[in-house]
């Protein structure tokens, strides 16, 4: 019976220009379920009720497949970004929005890292072969990756007097960094055992570091 679903699906379900995106959306719900190493052109091939060869004109590679999602899934991450940030107020004290903002950027990604955790790892699921290219289709609806929300919160506090111009340059790898250790932390580490309080306690706490961290004290 499943082999008869499958010859027949392409037939009833898709129309010419479809398949990369079914395709696509396989790989997004193969991550989702098992994060990177589940994304198996295979597999994805045939929950779209297709023959292998007609995947391999829109995916040479399981690696092509995989970048994709990567690409899909930091584009996510984007949007929730910018989400959080939509939430935010831009009509009180400069510095206070500046605070804010990166103060959002960082629970929003926390929050994706908590919510979508097979996505969370697939989007950090950096390729070793150097012949893969990285794909740009990995930002949101403003045309900003992650990275760049960061940085762009960060530039707030600058030019709100929050942040030192001396400590603006690679303060993204700082914030990244924690934000990104915690979330790792609790995904894999030994703080997967913190209830859910305990976990949101620990983020808070850790976000309160990184912008006091970054705004003051000695260079």
């Amino acid at each position: 019976m499943l082999d008869v679903m499958d010859q027949s699906s392409p037939r009833r379900t898709y129309h010419h220009g479809d398949l990369r995106r079914a395709l696509l959306d396989a790989g997004i719900a193969l991550a989702r379920d098992g994060g990177p190493d589940a994304v198996v052109l295979r597999e994805a091939t045939r929950r779209s009720g297709v023959v292998p060869n007609a995947a391999y004109r829109h995916f040479a590679s399981r690696h092509a497949l995989l970048q994709a999602v990567r690409a899909a899934a930091l584009s996510s991450l984007a949007v929730a970004m910018e989400k959080e940030l939509g939430r935010l107020r831009d009509s009180g004290p400069r510095d206070a929005y500046a605070r804010a903002s990166l103060r959002a950027i960082g629970t929003a990604y926390l929050r994706f890292a908590r919510t979508e955790p097979g996505l969370f790892r697939t989007a950090f699921a950096v390729p070793r072969d150097p012949d893969v290219v990285e794909s740009a289709a990995t930002t949101g609806k403003s045309g900003l990756n992650p990275f760049q929300l960061l940085g762009v919160a960060l530039d707030r506090m600058l030019d709100a007097g929050i942040l030192p111009p001396e400590r603006r340059p690679g303060a993204e790898y700082i914030a990244w960094s924690a934000v990104h250790g915690l979330a790792m932390l609790l995904l894999e580490g030994p703080l997967r055992q913190l209830t859910r309080t305990q976990a949101r306690g620990v983020e808070t706490r850790l976000l309160d570091m990184i912008e006091q961290g970054l705004a003051s004290g000695s260079p």
